[in-house]
């Protein structure tokens, strides 16, 4: 079974809502438009079987979005008076995410996605092991904190079928906390895909978070990919990340200057892999920010520390 990794969602349209979580406070955050406005479709990546229902397509940002977004960014950290990180500052720098995970299920059942705490435990735990450098990367500035979890059997909502008015819907009813709160949303998923997340923007709406196969996460069924890294991969994305792969051998790519040009996503585990030729470094298939099995990959750059450092301050601190 080969898996696609999805890209993330960015300029979605907002969603004017205020919900709870059982008891829990309402949503804080803005349903202003986005300062970049992209069709959602335009910017899914489908982390889904070949042959599958979904679109292959891998549809990676146009120059033009990337450059709006770059733009959005720098303007964003203008504004609060941030100046762009530099490795030290994001290596030596702590922010730890609180995390609420909405566990979404048809029936209550474990066969159709209520997982077990024990699975969400872990992944908190492979998410701090990657993103302090303890699997053999760099170590970001980011530690996660399991909050709640919140178990919803709504068979309306199972499976997430993404970009729908249900996923909007089930988001606008569960989301909770302000930007800086990660809400994971755990299910089958439509399209045979394994996840998806939004970009951080000026003015999140109730859509922001990442969706995630709920059997990808640590002991779960979907082999190769169930080690849990394909949260680590979306939260990579969630914290403004792109691939590797983005914008294949040319320009900016990623827009992070140690991570070697990869002409397009790979798959496996492949080993001296590299393509493109005209640029140092072979492809970094190691990097969370690929396409790889869980097992392959271990790491994240010191620059894409930086960069994710950056858009905390920018979006989400």
């Amino acid at each position: 079974m080969n898996l696609r990794r999805s890209l993330s969602t960015l300029g979605l349209t907002a969603l004017v809502a205020a919900s709870t979580l059982t008891g829990g406070a309402a949503v804080g955050v803005a349903a202003a438009p986005a300062p970049v406005c992209v069709e959602p479709a335009a910017d899914a990546h489908a982390k889904a079987k070949p042959g599958g229902s979904a679109k292959t397509d891998p549809n990676e940002l146009t120059a033009d979005q990337v450059t709006a977004n770059e733009k959005a960014l720098q303007a964003a950290l203008k504004a609060r008076g941030k100046a762009p990180a530099q490795a030290a500052t994001a290596a030596a720098a702590a922010v730890t995410i609180p995390v609420v995970v909405h566990v979404i299920s048809e029936d209550g059942t474990r066969a159709n996605g209520n997982i077990p705490d024990s699975m969400i435990t872990s992944q908190i735990n492979v998410l701090n092991q990657a993103y302090s450098g303890g699997t053999g990367g760099a170590a970001t500035a980011f530690a996660f904190q399991l909050q709640s979890i919140n178990r919803v059997t709504n068979a309306a909502w199972y499976p997430i079928v993404y970009n729908s008015n249900t996923e909007k819907a089930m988001k606008a009813a569960l989301r909770v906390g302000g930007a800086g709160t990660l809400n994971i949303y755990t299910g089958l998923l439509s399209q045979d895909l394994l996840g998806w997340a939004t970009f951080p923007q000026s003015n999140l709406t109730t859509y922001d978070g990442a969706v995630i196969l709920a059997e990808s996460l640590p002991g779960g069924n979907a082999s190769p990919y169930n080690l849990g890294d394909t949260a680590t991969h979306e939260i990579g994305h969630w914290l403004n990340l792109y691939h590797t792969f983005q914008g294949g051998c040319n320009g900016q790519g990623d827009q992070v200057a140690d991570t070697p040009a990869e002409k397009s996503a790979a798959f496996g585990c492949p080993t001296n892999l590299d393509t493109c030729k005209s640029k140092p470094g072979l492809d970094p298939i190691h990097n969370f920010m690929d396409y790889t099995d869980d097992a392959c990959m271990y790491e994240f750059t010191a620059g894409q520390a930086t960069r994710m450092l950056d858009a905390w301050n920018a979006y989400r601190a």
